[in-house]
């Protein structure tokens, strides 16, 4: 009695293991790897460029659709079931990709856009009609300038500055939007530097940023290119030295 008591024990938490539902593919998938890397206070795009180029999936399988974001631009394919499983995003003819689920993840199997990516299905999904990569965006921004951040030097020494998920700064002097510069033209005007986009009002520019662990330092972005070519941005003299609280 007590071996048919055992196996029925065994044979219902064997059961439960096999009725677990598989993951659904539909919705946004984000590189949480590159966050994390970047969150511990490391070279942003250094961060991005180690764990990527994608940064964010969206998965439609009804509507055989997928779209990715690399932080720049936007890709749409085709899904299309393969045999042995997972999927093939055909562009179109121009090239395609495969992605598969393995546990909770989704992965990107290496090919000539990079090497082998996951992906994490979000917590928080952008709202209905966000452009493609907000919920990535909104996740790096939680993550890596997320918390309060004490002013050590510059205008409001002494005071806390607040980076919002939605791109809003409070207690930051004359800045109240900022944009981390992620792949694109910015990145190619500020080469081996990271940049953020800085405005009051509607009205900015382009500032250098070096992360160090819990501490911020913001420059004045210097252009050394010529007026008839792309701009060439380099540190300046310090505007803000932040610590994360």
């Amino acid at each position: 009695m007590r071996n048919a008591l055992a196996f029925i024990l065994v044979a219902g938490l064997l059961g439960g293991c096999a009725s677990k539902p598989p993951v659904d593919p539909d919705g946004i998938w984000i590189n949480q790897n590159a966050i994390d890397t970047a969150a511990k206070g490391a070279n942003l795009r250094q961060s991005l460029l180690a764990n990527g180029p994608n940064l964010e999936w969206s998965l439609n399988t009804k509507a055989g659709q997928a779209t990715f974001s690399n932080g720049f631009e936007m890709g749409e394919g085709k899904l299309q079931p393969r045999k042995e499983g997972g999927w093939d995003v055909d562009f179109y003819g121009n090239y395609k990709e495969t992605l598969s689920i393995k546990g909770a993840d989704l992965t990107q199997a290496a090919s000539d856009s990079g090497g082998e990516q996951h992906f994490i299905k979000a917590p928080i999904p952008a709202e209905a009609g966000a452009a493609q990569g907000s919920t990535f965006e909104r996740a790096l921004y939680t993550a890596y300038m997320g918390g309060n951040w004490k002013i050590l030097d510059g205008p409001g020494k002494g005071g806390v500055a607040t980076f919002s998920p939605l791109g809003q700064v409070t207690g930051l002097a004359g800045i109240d939007r900022y944009a981390l510069c992620l792949a694109g033209d910015c990145a190619a005007m500020s080469g081996e530097y990271d940049s953020m986009w800085l405005e009051m009002a509607g009205q900015g520019n382009a500032f250098i940023f070096v992360r160090k662990g819990d501490q911020l330092e913001i420059l004045q972005a210097l252009n050394q290119a010529q007026n008839s070519e792309m701009p060439d941005l380099h540190p300046g003299v310090r505007r803000w030295l932040l610590e994360k609280k």
